[in-house]
């Protein structure tokens, strides 16, 4: 265990080279943090952090710089995250609230948190199977042909088109109505078995559609949209902490399966992950840091959020982005 000087020694150290990714001498430290003790008893204490494994030395008569294990240690004892300024959340709620479909708030919301970290910002959609129906709609486009469109509780809005042979608008009308009555609030879960007799609620003529209806609905709702990720700022990785390894992290990003490994797995709509360096699961990623949050609907967790950058990132001000994105996110997607 670390004592208080230490720990401060420490975070005074991440924040310099934070700031100047430059190594941090004692001497530095003592000019520009108020520690209350000698260069001496600082070089003392930075011999024991560098024993121990938070700091290192790049190379010869250079100052220190954190380890991911300096960083993973600043990160567990920050007392705060901070907090963004009344016009930053003024900026994100305007922003986001100009969205008029899910894809228009997960296209918008990728696109602002690249801009408030400058890092690459990575968001999940929300997962079909999380979701309840809220309307069916049953649109004739063309003879033969049915539109059908399913809007979740999140705000997504799926469109299949039906080949169904002749049908009368009157027979549309009715089978609108009926999925409606059956559906309307149920969970994605609930719905095979509460369409199961639907076409025994239609009369013989209707049948054929019914069924064509049911058999694009349930492909709808078993498809894997929480596989489906899109990510922006990648432009923000031309910095020289990733001089040796920006190809292997360019490649992991175009690697959906890595991208949901990186955001990790969905626990509560509260919980915010940090993974440094080594932590994180693909090798390509092994210079980088990455910070994500859940967000949903009320106490419904839907999907994960989160930036990626280089292991020398800014902790506090990033994880208070991500948290603040996340659950203005979660406003939209309750009030759409």
């Amino acid at each position: 265990m670390l004592d208080d000087r230490k720990l401060a020694v420490l975070r005074a150290i991440v924040e310099d080279f934070v700031n100047t990714n430059e190594p941090v001498g004692s001497k530095a430290l003592v000019d520009r943090h108020n520690l209350g003790v000698s260069s001496a008893t600082i070089r003392n204490d930075m011999a024991v952090l560098e024993e121990q494994g938070y700091i290192a030395q790049p190379h010869t008569s250079a100052g220190r710089i954190p380890t991911d294990k300096g960083y993973r240690l600043f990160v567990d004892r920050l007392s705060t995250i901070k907090p963004l300024s009344v016009a930053e959340r003024r900026a994100i709620e305007t922003f986001l609230s100009g969205a008029y479909d899910l894809d228009d708030i997960v296209g918008r919301t990728v696109r602002l948190l690249a801009q408030l970290t400058r890092q690459v910002a990575v968001v999940q959609y929300p997962s079909l199977t999380r979701s309840s129906v809220r309307h069916v709609e049953l649109v004739p486009v063309a003879e033969g042909r049915l539109l059908l469109v399913l809007i979740t509780n999140t705000g997504r809005v799926e469109q299949r088109v039906i080949e169904t042979g002749k049908i009368s608008e009157e027979s549309v009308g009715h089978l609108r109505a009926l999925l409606n009555t059956c559906l309307d609030g149920l969970g994605f879960g609930d719905v095979p078995s509460a369409v199961a007799d639907l076409p025994d609620k239609v009369g013989p003529d209707e049948r054929p559609v019914a069924a064509a209806v049911l058999s694009v609905l349930l492909e709808t709702l078993v498809e894997k949209h929480e596989e489906k990720i899109v990510f922006a700022g990648a432009a923000n990785l031309a910095a020289v902490d990733f001089s040796q390894s920006l190809r292997e992290v360019l490649v992991a990003l175009e690697e959906q399966v890595v991208l949901m490994r990186l955001l990790g797995e969905t626990g509560d709509s509260s919980s915010l992950t940090v993974r440094i360096g080594t932590e994180n699961p693909d090798e390509g990623l092994r210079s980088t840091s990455v910070v994500a949050a859940d967000y949903g609907v009320g106490d419904l967790t839907l999907a994960r959020l989160g930036v990626l950058g280089p292991t020398r990132m800014d902790y506090p001000g990033t994880m208070g982005a991500v948290r603040a994105v996340a659950r203005y996110v979660g406003q939209i997607l309750a009030g759409s």
